[in-house]
C-alpha cells in the first residue's frame, strides 16, 4: 500500500479525525492573526506620528501668523512631542 495514496486510506476528514484539516485551519486563523497584530500596532505608531506632525505645521503657522507668542510655541511645541 502506498503511503502517499490517499484514496487507500481514506480521503476524507472524518477517516482521520480531523487532523490534518484542524492543523491547517489553525495554521490559517494564527496566521491571519498575525498579519492583524502587526498592522494594528505599526499602524497607531503610523497614525500617531501623522498626527504629531500636523499638530506641529499647525503650530507653526499660527506662530508664524503672530497668534501665539514664542514662548508659547516653544511649550506647546514640548507638548505635542512628549505625546
Amino acid at each position: 500500500m502506498c503511503p502517499f495514496c490517499f484514496w487507500s486510506w481514506g480521503f476524507w476528514p472524518w477517516n482521520w479525525g480531523g487532523g490534518v484539516i484542524m492543523m491547517i485551519f489553525w495554521a490559517v486563523i494564527l496566521v491571519f492573526l498575525f498579519v492583524f497584530l502587526f498592522r494594528w500596532l505599526g499602524g497607531e505608531r503610523h497614525e500617531r506620528v501623522e498626527r504629531t506632525d500636523r499638530a506641529l505645521e499647525i503650530l507653526k503657522e499660527r506662530f508664524a501668523r503672530g497668534e501665539i507668542t514664542e514662548e508659547e510655541y516653544e511649550r506647546m511645541k514640548r507638548k505635542i512631542q512628549n505625546e
